[in-house]
């Protein structure tokens, strides 16, 4: 058996009880759904799909995450050119949690958020899919693709660093933090905070017992300042 499935298998002895009282069990989980795209940055998506991932199993099923493309079912061509299936069309609507990812800010002519943006149907989808319930988050240069629809204007949030000036001007209040969570708006910095995003997110949703024990299975420490609103849960 390798490690991680028997770190795992006994860390879910008694997930039934980890989420007492919670929204989010397993006969009603957070419905997490990663946004993919052209372009879309390798670690972007994938370190949040596995933290989600291994949270689901740990909590016993009170988290499923999939990949969802809004011109989809369809594949998926990545930064480095990683192919992904992605099964699941555009439904926000049977969605609890967004999670846009970045790519492509230093190349405006390749497949990315530029020839997202340009498009303009995700931005368009994604300032529709707005309603109460629903948590939009977004990590690196995904940030952007929330400005251009209008989701960040006058809202503390956080990109990657090279992009925080597009941002700013996008009218977002940008944060030099790891994270910025501002309750339905929850944005984390580069590449690598993705990681960052979806622990804080599970400890959030789900509670601190299943993020610890997705650490400890990880072998990942949540790392930087999660900077966090009056609005937040």
């Amino acid at each position: 058996m390798r490690r991680r499935d028997l770190l795992v298998g006994s860390a879910t002895l008694g997930a039934g009880a980890l989420l007492p009282g919670r929204v989010f069990a397993p006969d009603h989980p957070l419905r997490v759904r990663i946004v993919m795209f052209d372009g879309v940055e390798e670690q972007d998506f994938i370190g949040p799909y596995e933290v989600f991932s291994l949270a689901g199993r740990l909590s016993g099923g009170a988290i499923e995450v999939a990949y969802t493309v809004l011109d989809g079912p369809r594949a998926v061509t990545a930064a480095f050119g990683t192919r992904v299936a992605v099964d699941h069309g555009w439904r926000p609507d049977e969605a609890d949690l967004l999670v846009v990812p970045g790519g492509g800010f230093g190349r405006p002519n390749d497949p990315g958020i530029w020839a997202e943006i340009n498009n303009g149907a995700l931005p368009a989808a994604l300032a529709a899919a707005r309603r109460p319930g629903l948590v939009i988050t977004s990590l690196c240069t995904g940030a952007i693709i929330l400005g251009a629809a209008g989701l960040v204007a006058g809202r503390p949030c956080t990109t990657h660093t090279g992009a925080k000036a597009e941002l700013a001007a996008r009218g977002g209040l940008v944060k030099n933090a790891r994270v910025v969570d501002d309750g339905d708006l929850v944005t984390a910095a580069g590449v690598t905070s993705g990681l960052d995003l979806a622990l804080h997110l599970v400890h959030r949703e789900a509670g601190a017992d299943v993020a610890i024990r997705a650490e400890e299975v990880l072998e990942y420490q949540a790392r930087g300042t999660v900077w966090t609103s009056g609005t937040s849960s």
